[in-house]
């Protein structure tokens, strides 16, 4: 029997029928956030009736439970059906159609800067927080000799792009190690004790990948640029994961993933450059010298597809439907959630600040004398939950002094899933893992 999408497709209607019919998902969605508007974000968030119609925005595989959207999250279906409709436009006549999706990137540029506080020439639109952050990376001028401060906690990525500076240029790369959870006047204070005269740049997350440690921004880029050295914040973690504005930071350069907690498609990024700084800053790909003062010279990057990037509008409208603050609890709420149960047992470390305004959707746990790699195994194989153990790397890549799972839900994430989580874990804490295969 044919189904109305199966007819509209054959008929080649389904382009339009297909906008229209994603339109009216995120109005449906934007009417039920309307109906809890004068309710708090942290009453909403416990709502369950609300947060089902989030979940079933969603097509997703309910046999398994995905914790482990730090890495990246399913879309939309509103997200996902625009993204199949550009490619579908663009593969009719690649040459014409693309460039004609590529120039409605304006749109995207003025709505990320809109929502995130800053101003459209400031935005690029990149693949991931990677090529952003490695963008800002190599784009300064280093001279042997001057330095780099960044953390032991960085992103592994981050941290092989310094090594390499470090190797072919002769800088000096200094890395801060912390205990987490750390306070934000620790984090200040290490930041402030390893600036030499010779220090040229800081780099460090907004939160980190492994804990979700939360870093006093703004008062480290307010003091970078009081001595002239410039700041470069992975903010990876933070985009569309909690609220708060770009300007407000200060950072001369920020960059993120948008294909995370925004819930764009996979290969979507964001970079932000103050406006001071982009003349300053070199491209990681060729650019003419008249793009000098131009954003989008960090966008050159050849031929590529257009498709994920057009469909940034859709994430936005769903993200913006649902409201930054009452996603924010909700995801804090499932937090809290796992977090509060787990933290009874004496053998369970929380190694995330459970304070409010300090984690929302990223928090990292252990069980003392349990490898995480083996956990996060028993937990695939016996419930099918995904979870990813975050340990220590290879030098140059993360160092840290402890070892464990990072526990990501998102808004698609029921209760029951974060119930069987913590069943899991209780079971695993009574009975201990399964021993390994002789």
């Amino acid at each position: 029997m044919w189904s109305r999408r199966a007819f509209l497709r054959a008929t080649g209607v389904l382009g339009t029928a297909a906008a229209a019919v994603e339109r009216n998902e995120v109005e449906a969605l934007a009417q039920v956030s309307a109906g809890v508007a004068g309710r708090s974000p942290e009453e909403v968030a416990q709502d369950e009736f609300y947060w089902r119609e989030i979940q079933s925005a969603f097509t997703l595989d309910r046999t398994l439970i995905n914790l482990n959207n730090g890495n990246s999250c399913p879309s939309p279906r509103v997200v996902h059906e625009a993204y199949k409709r550009y490619l579908d436009f663009s593969n009719q006549a690649p040459v014409y159609h693309r460039t004609q999706i590529a120039q409605n990137i304006e749109t995207v540029r003025r709505r990320l800067a809109m929502e995130f506080g800053a101003d459209p020439e400031e935005i690029a639109v990149t693949r991931n927080a990677s090529e952003s952050l490695q963008i800002a990376q190599e784009s300064l001028d280093l001279k042997p000799g001057d330095e780099v401060i960044i953390t032991d906690q960085d992103y592994h990525r981050m941290l092989m792009t310094w090594d390499q500076r470090m190797r072919r240029e002769k800088i000096k790369v200094t890395r801060i190690q912390f205990e987490a959870p750390a306070t934000q006047q620790d984090l200040y204070d290490r930041f402030e004790r390893a600036i030499t005269k010779n220090t040229r740049a800081m780099l460090f997350c907004h939160i980190t990948n492994i804990t979700g440690q939360l870093f006093p921004v703004q008062r480290l880029c307010r003091m970078a640029r009081q001595r002239g050295i410039v700041t470069i914040v992975d903010g990876a973690q933070a985009i569309a994961h909690f609220p708060f504005k770009l300007r407000e930071l200060e950072a001369d350069f920020y960059g993120t993933s948008l294909h995370k907690w925004l819930l764009a498609p996979i290969g979507t990024g964001m970079l932000y450059v103050r406006r001071d700084q982009i003349p300053k800053a070199w491209p990681l790909q060729a650019a003419l010298d008249l793009q000098t003062n131009d954003i989008r010279k960090f966008e050159q990057i050849g031929t590529h597809p257009a498709a994920a990037r057009a469909a940034i509008n859709e994430a936005l409208a769903f993200h913006q439907a649902i409201g930054a603050d009452r996603k924010a609890a909700r995801l804090r709420y499932l937090t809290l959630r796992w977090a509060n149960r787990l933290k009874q047992h004496s053998r369970v470390k929380i190694y995330s600040n459970l304070d409010a305004g300090q984690t929302w959707g990223l928090a990292y746990m252990a069980i003392d004398g349990v490898d995480p790699r083996r956990l996060s195994t028993h937990l695939w194989d016996k419930y099918r939950i995904i979870a990813n153990a975050v340990v220590q790397a290879p030098y140059p890549g993360p160092q840290f002094p402890y070892q464990g799972i990072r526990v990501t839900p998102n808004v698609y994430t029921t209760l029951e899933e974060i119930d069987t989580f913590v069943a899991a874990i209780e079971e695993v804490l009574k009975n201990g893992l399964p021993a390994l295969p002789a």
